[in-house]
């Protein structure tokens, strides 16, 4: 059932990320919010991911993986009840907070589980696992979008009712851990390795400049290709929710079928070829317009392969000491999402106020240009990762 778990877990864990896509232009009218208050409300829950990040390894070490992965799962249940409660916009905006606790703290989890478990083909593993949060990510938005259409006993669902709904499949993966035992919560302390020992290895460093940039651009495309398609191009939602499922199709492809040629080629030169491939997509699209807007699609099957590298990474380059190295680097990770999140939303908000914050091509260029940071980051990606490879090579001890 350790599988059952993790797998189940990532199903859950992509559903809750990114069922927001077609809920957010909706919470947006409901609670007239601009663009930049939007990215500040975003930022704000990564802050609550942030907070469970630092946290959740201390608690792993005090309870154990397994009733940190049910306390989890049980608060993302709990947070989706606040959000159908929710009528006011501080009501909201502390459940949403609250959804992305449990979030940090199950990320953090599956995480540590994953490196303790795979320890043979980790590459492939990891990307396996991960696999099923590109799939349920895949259909997560027009899933969405279909629930929040939905009348139960002639009361419309809308998007507080979709939130209660999707998170309640929380439920499943809590019956697989309840079965389950996992391993790993036995190791002495005095064989971890510490964080100050973590902190003196420029390639944790480096790492964490590269899963900050990379996981920028992967969530990002959640929370904003709908609302870019909708506004710049005036799609409809179902037409824009169609795209960023194709988005999550390329990225859960690109982790079932590449996952074993990052064991063959190597963790390092995997991140750089991937991280570039996904930045060429972003802005071949940007440029093309609306006719080359598939290509927002395509570059899921780049960026889909960063975190799971970066992991199996960590995995092999930190055996004894795994949960140490994916709170950090996660922990760190979140920072730079609160970040990104909301320069994202202020590059557009300034960008258009430029070209005139009420005209058409205002918005056109303020989300293009707020489209053009998230295909940004994953150049510095790229980057940061060759940067990896030299310091590696160097030292002779190349992943």
């Amino acid at each position: 059932m350790q599988l059952a778990t993790i797998f189940l877990g990532f199903i859950v864990f992509g559903i809750s990320e990114n069922i927001k896509g077609p809920a957010i232009p909706r919470i947006q009218f409901d609670f007239n919010l601009d663009e930049k208050q939007l990215g500040t409300l975003l930022s704000l829950n990564a802050l609550g991911y942030l907070i469970a990040c630092s946290f959740t390894a201390i608690l792993v070490r005090k309870w154990g993986i397994k009733a940190v992965s049910i306390i989890s799962f049980a608060s993302m249940i709990l947070s989706g009840v606040f959000i159908y409660m929710s009528h006011n916009y501080p009501l909201f905006a502390s459940s949403y907070f609250f959804m992305y606790i449990g979030n940090g703290m199950l990320e953090i989890a599956l995480a540590i589980l994953g490196a303790r478990i795979f320890v043979k083909n980790t590459g492939t593993m990891m990307n396996l696992s991960h696999f099923f949060y590109g799939l349920s990510s895949t259909v997560a938005p027009l899933l969405a979008t279909g629930v929040m259409s939905l009348s139960v006993f002639g009361h419309v669902l809308d998007w507080r009712g979709m939130y209660l709904v999707m998170l309640s499949l929380c439920l499943l993966p809590i019956i697989a851990a309840l079965r389950s035992k996992f391993p790993g919560d036995d190791l002495p302390h005095e064989d971890r390795t510490s964080l100050k020992t973590l902190t003196r290895d420029p390639a944790i460093w480096l790492m964490v400049l590269i899963l900050s940039f990379g996981v920028v651009s992967e969530l990002a495309v959640g929370g904003w290709l709908v609302n870019f398609l909708e506004k710049a191009y005036t799609w409809d939602t179902v037409k824009a929710s169609g795209l960023l499922s194709a988005f999550f199709l390329t990225f859960s492809l690109g982790r079932l079928l590449l996952g074993p040629l990052t064991d063959r080629i190597g963790f390092v030169l995997s991140l750089i070829i991937f991280s570039a491939f996904s930045a060429i997509c972003t802005f071949i699209a940007l440029v093309g317009g609306e006719g080359l807007a598939i290509f927002f699609a395509i570059s899921g099957a780049g960026i889909a392969m960063i975190y799971p590298t970066v992991m199996a990474f960590i995995a092999r380059r930190y055996p004894n000491g795994s949960d140490t190295a994916i709170t950090f680097t996660v922990t760190l990770m979140g920072v730079g999402s609160v970040i990104g999140n909301y320069v994202i939303g202020w590059v557009i908000e300034g960008v258009k106020n430029i070209y005139g914050s009420t005209t058409q091509l205002g918005l056109l260029r303020g989300l293009q240009a707020g489209y053009g940071f998230i295909g940004l980051c994953a150049v510095i990606c790229a980057v940061s990762g060759v940067v990896l490879y030299v310091y590696l090579k160097r030292r002779q001890e190349l992943i």
